[in-house]
């Protein structure tokens, strides 16, 4: 069993910015080499997943990647190498527009239909769950998600319930309320990370508008140039080209926190107070409004998808990736000597 957070940040890498950048600066894009798979969509498109063999009759993890992450992102990475310790399988689900060229990591493959992906998009990683299970009916199935991706994955498991195909689930640092992230990455001290994601999101969106012109002429194309805030890029960008009537209804609609109550597969929230994306007030309304099949763990450090301990730098130690990969392992351990 994990022994659990340890009781405060490491002497090197005490603030939330340092705790949230860190693996940017260190960690390796290329700890575990995938094999690629593309699946149909229903709509026409294309959904490539990576995935990894693990031993045989082990158990299947499915791994949601963050805003503008991949298969290839750092904290994915760590995951699927911590799957890969335990001799289990992975797959990692890259959101459309999000694949990277494994050749060339720089390079993003685009996506064929007039749309990209969101905080509420759970059709996709349906699609998954039903192709992995339709080809492997006795794999023990199991999923973990961050940030985004982890927003995703609680949503699907509210919408799903007891009949959902995954068994037990994790994740890390999830903006449980999408409009209160939103506001919360308006504070000054937010400016430098939304920035560094609409740098990555406008050229993205316009580039759709450029390639699919009749399907995006009622986007407001100045309006997206113009973005400085999410809650304006949702606005003109994400929320019409979704179907939704507005950012705000985007928000009450892909938000987590209105599916929590109805999860019914064990899952682990892990969660930082000081994190830069999402007040702490959001995470506690969370926590009230789940299901007795979530188990939150806060602590007062950790910044985004940081959780980085250990006595030295070169010692690092991602105490919530172990922590969520020893939840479903346990998960798994209970559930087979039933």
């Amino acid at each position: 069993m994990h022994p659990g957070p340890p009781s405060a940040a490491p002497w090197w890498l005490p603030g939330p910015t340092g705790q949230t950048v860190w693996a940017r600066l260190v960690r390796s894009r290329r700890l575990v080499r995938f094999s690629r798979e593309v699946l149909p969509t229903a709509d026409g498109d294309e959904l490539i997943v990576d995935h990894l063999d693990g031993r045989a009759g082990a158990p299947r993890v499915i791994l949601l990647h963050g805003l503008e992450g991949s298969a290839y992102s750092l904290h994915t990475q760590g995951l699927a190498a911590l799957a890969a310790a335990a001799g289990w399988a992975c797959t990692a689900l890259n959101f459309r527009s999000c694949a990277r060229d494994p050749a060339d990591l720089s390079r993003r493959i685009p996506n064929r239909r007039p749309r990209l992906y969101h905080s509420g998009e759970t059709e996709d990683l349906d699609l998954v769950v039903r192709a992995l299970l339709a080809r492997e009916p006795q794999v023990r199935l199991y999923a973990m998600g961050f940030s985004l991706g982890g927003n995703v994955l609680l949503k699907y498991l509210g919408e799903t319930g007891a009949a959902s195909g995954i068994r037990a689930a994790a994740t890390l640092s999830v903006p449980y309320d999408l409009a209160a992230a939103s506001r919360h990455l308006e504070r000054p001290a937010a400016r430098l990370y939304t920035r560094h994601f609409l740098r990555c999101l406008k050229p993205k969106a316009l580039d759709v508008m450029a390639r699919f012109p009749d399907e995006t002429a009622h986007l407001d194309g100045a309006g997206i140039r113009a973005a400085r805030t999410f809650a304006q890029f949702d606005r003109c960008f994400t929320a019409p080209l979704h179907g939704f009537a507005s950012a705000e209804d985007y928000y009450g609609r892909a938000s987590a926190i209105a599916y929590l109550a109805r999860v019914a597969r064990p899952t682990l929230c892990i969660s930082a107070e000081d994190d830069p994306f999402f007040p702490a007030e959001g995470v506690a309304r969370a926590r009230a409004a789940a299901s007795g099949d979530v188990r939150f763990q806060v602590t007062g450090w950790g910044g985004h998808t940081g959780f980085v301990a250990g006595p030295w730098p070169w010692r690092a130690v991602y105490w919530a990736e172990e922590m969520a990969m020893d939840w479903l392992v346990r998960a798994d351990q209970t559930a087979t000597d039933r």
